[in-house]
């Protein structure tokens, strides 16, 4: 499966549906300032307290509403509708903005989920019109506070973060920039090309030391995706032939192979399988503006194909990938 179906968009909104509000197991990272804060994950986060954590319900609401925008006549469509407006009300996204408010919770889902929730108020956008008017509308508070949080961090943050998980500073901004194009955000938008520019534009001759053991992202493709939508063409054909000089004959080969998982109930070690599905995404998209005759689009479309076979083999193995690998395979295959 290398394009998305009908039938593939339909398992995958079954997949999501079945655990966006399943509330554990649960994972939260808390910061306690009195016993009082102590609360059960559905009384702390009115909506995304499913998933297994915050940050994968968030995007799991994406996938849904994507999947809803694509695919409208999907078996699925009236839960999804269902489920948005029970969940996707003002009282409900004004319990998740007061979370955010309390002392203590500044950097609460910083850059990962910040970036997620920003996707999910653009796609809701992109929804047609007078579809799920009300459902952007009830978001944008919350959207708009974590699009300032955006704004206010990203002048103090003086190198990129260029782990292979959720802090990855270029995976934040290409979800970011998505959001601040689509809402008209130039300030946004322009900080946003500007901090990338100053974190990744003098890179060169790359010579990665990945994937790490618990990698769900890849710095040096996340990295190029980034660039790609912030550098005029030519300018990012530039840029990309000197950040990977190589590639036309097959290096760096540690970015070009698949990975392969031990323990798939083992949470940290099971995000290799999103790893494949991630990579997959970026050398697409990356391959997509390349010539025909450049010798590096046929390499990046085979080893794209390879990591989404990869990674699409296992969307189910255990509740540990479950809960968020589908939204990495419909990256890959639909964005």
């Amino acid at each position: 499966m290398l394009i998305l179906t009908a039938d593939s968009a339909s398992h995958f909104a079954q997949i999501a549906l079945g655990h966006v509000r399943r509330e554990y197991p649960h994972s939260g990272n808390l910061r306690l300032n009195s016993p009082g804060d102590l609360a059960l994950p559905h009384q702390q986060h009115p909506i995304f307290y499913g998933s297994y954590d915050w940050h994968s319900c968030v995007h799991s609401y994406w996938l849904l509403t994507h999947l809803l925008r694509i695919h409208p006549e999907l078996p699925e469509a009236e839960a999804i509708t269902e489920l948005f407006n029970v969940q996707l009300t003002a009282g409900k996204v004004a319990g998740e903005l007061e979370y955010f408010m309390l002392p203590g919770r500044q950097g609460f889902e910083r850059p990962y989920g910040w970036a997620w929730l920003l996707k999910m108020a653009h796609e809701l956008a992109l929804l047609p019109a007078g579809a799920g008017e009300h459902w952007r509308r009830n978001l944008q508070p919350l959207a708009e506070e974590l699009a300032g949080r955006f704004a206010r961090y990203l002048p103090k943050l003086a190198f990129p973060i260029r782990s292979g998980s959720h802090s990855n500073t270029a995976f934040a901004l290409t979800l970011a920039l998505d959001y601040a194009h689509q809402a008209g955000d130039q300030a946004l938008q322009q900080l946003i090309c500007a901090r990338a520019r100053h974190y990744f534009l003098d890179d060169q001759d790359c010579r990665p030391w990945e994937p790490g053991g618990e990698d769900f992202l890849s710095p040096s493709w996340q990295q190029a995706l980034l660039m790609q939508r912030v550098l005029p063409g030519a300018d990012f054909g530039i840029w990309f032939s000197r950040f990977l000089p190589d590639l036309a004959a097959g290096q760096p080969s540690c970015l070009l192979s698949p990975v392969g998982v031990t323990d798939r109930s083992d949470g940290r070690l099971a995000h290799l399988d999103g790893l494949n599905l991630s990579r997959a995404w970026c050398m697409r998209r990356l391959s997509a503006d390349l010539p025909a005759a450049d010798a590096r689009k046929k390499l990046l479309e085979n080893v794209a194909s390879a990591h989404l076979q990869a990674g699409l083999a296992h969307l189910q193995d255990d509740y540990m990938g479950e809960h968020w690998l589908t939204t990495f395979a419909l990256l890959a295959l639909a964005d």
